[in-house]
Order: C-alpha cells, then structure tokens, then sequence
C-alpha cells in the first residue's frame, strides 16, 4: 500500500512495507488514490510530488505471481498502470522519483513516469527485465522508454541486454539525474529538488499541460484504456 503526507508545499508518497512493491491492482489502485487526493487539495501556488518507497525495491514491476497465466489479469494490470501513468503525467506539478532500491521492468517504468529520477548509488538496479524472463515488452513501454531515453544505444543496452543500471551507471547515461550515497541522502535530496522547483513558482496547471506536450506520444499510444469493468468481468 502507499501513504501520502504534506510537507509545506512537498506531497511525499510513499510506499510501504517491506515487499518488492510488486504492481498488482490493489497497489496502483492505492497510488491512484492518493494522486486523487493530491488533485483535491486546495490550489497554491506551486507543488511538487515525491515518490519513495520503503525497503530494498522501488518496485520489482508486475505481480506475475498474482497474474499467473490469466491473460484477463496481465490485462487488468496493463490497464490500471497505464490509468496510473496517464494520471502522472497530467498532474499539475513536478513529481519525482527516488529510487532506493531496485525498480525493474513495469517498476522502472512507473520511476520514469516521473519527471525526475533520483537513485542511490549503494543499492539497487534499474533493470528491464523482460529479456531475461521471456516477456515481450508491451508497445507503449518502449515510447516512453524512447521519450525518456535520448540515446538509442543506450535504449538498446536496456532493452536488448538487459542491462542491470546503477545509479552511477544510469546517471552517466542520462537515465537519471543525480546519484546519492544512501537511502536518507538520496530522499533528502529529492525533497530539496521539490522545495527548489516550487521556489520557481510556476504555475501547476500549466505545468502539467506542458508534460503532456512533451510527453504527447506517450498519451496517444496509450490512447483509450479499456474498461476496467469489462477486463474484471473475465476474472
């Protein structure tokens, strides 16, 4: 599950517990959740986001142990992560991602999802893992990866040798944007990178409309979500 607290200007959200936050429907309903009660929140002038998780993974990506061989569950997850995605690239301020643990394959997508990547350097990976576990990876994953990941060698080093990233490692590639020593350094550091994004004082509202140009082709591939109800139908 995930909790969501404010400080000043700062939503911290974080996920809890000791698991791989493995994204099974109960976990991205809960992060969707507290997205909500973000949005609900009386308007000020500037906010940001900051996702951390609890434990040795950001997320170890899809629950497949819950999914099993159910086509109608891999779809249901599919679904609900893309809802999630759309949700983080259309809200109104910056958000970001500190990663303190591994984040591999859905679970390096949900990170990047974020407009920020902050990663400690004495733990953790981020991994694509879908080589290495006889996945095909999902179209719309690879436009993100594509609009987040400038250089295609470096695309192709994630994508084709599954390449296991350290924070060092991902920040030379540009993947994310700074390296820390630990856990506490690393979300201390994304805390300040919100406070100083707020100073800007940007409007949040258009902020999160200028993400969804950037991010343009991310939305139209993911395009119309279908029905959650009719997915859970086939359960």
């Amino acid at each position: 599950m995930c909790t969501l607290e404010k400080r000043g200007d700062i939503y911290i959200l974080t996920l809890t517990g000791s698991d791989e936050h493995r994204l099974n429907p109960t976990l991205i309903d809960s992060i969707r959740s507290a997205l909500r009660r973000v949005r609900a929140e009386p308007a000020s002038p500037s906010s940001a986001l900051v996702t951390i998780a609890e434990g040795r993974f950001f997320s170890n990506g899809f629950d497949l142990a819950w999914a099993q061989s159910s086509q109608p569950r891999r779809e249901l997850m599919s679904a609900k992560l893309q809802l999630l995605v759309k949700e983080l690239i259309s809200l109104p301020m910056p958000t970001i991602a500190s990663v303190t643990g591994h984040a591999s394959a859905a679970g390096m997508i949900l990170a990047l999802s974020h407009d920020y990547v902050l990663m400690r350097k004495d733990r953790g990976f981020l991994y694509m893992s879908e080589l290495d576990i006889g996945l095909v990876l999902p179209d719309w994953f690879m436009v993100l990866l594509k609009c987040k990941i400038g250089d295609a060698r470096v695309r192709s080093e994630v994508v084709l040798t599954a390449a296991k990233l350290t924070a060092e490692m991902a920040a030379v590639r540009g993947i994310v944007h700074s390296a820390h020593d630990g856990a506490e350094e690393t979300v201390e550091a994304a805390i300040r990178l919100g406070q100083e994004l707020v100073k800007r004082g940007w409007d949040g509202n258009v902020y999160g409309k200028n993400r969804m140009v950037v991010l343009k082709e991310v939305l139209e591939k993911i395009g119309t979500v279908p029905g959650e109800s009719k997915t859970m139908s086939k359960l």
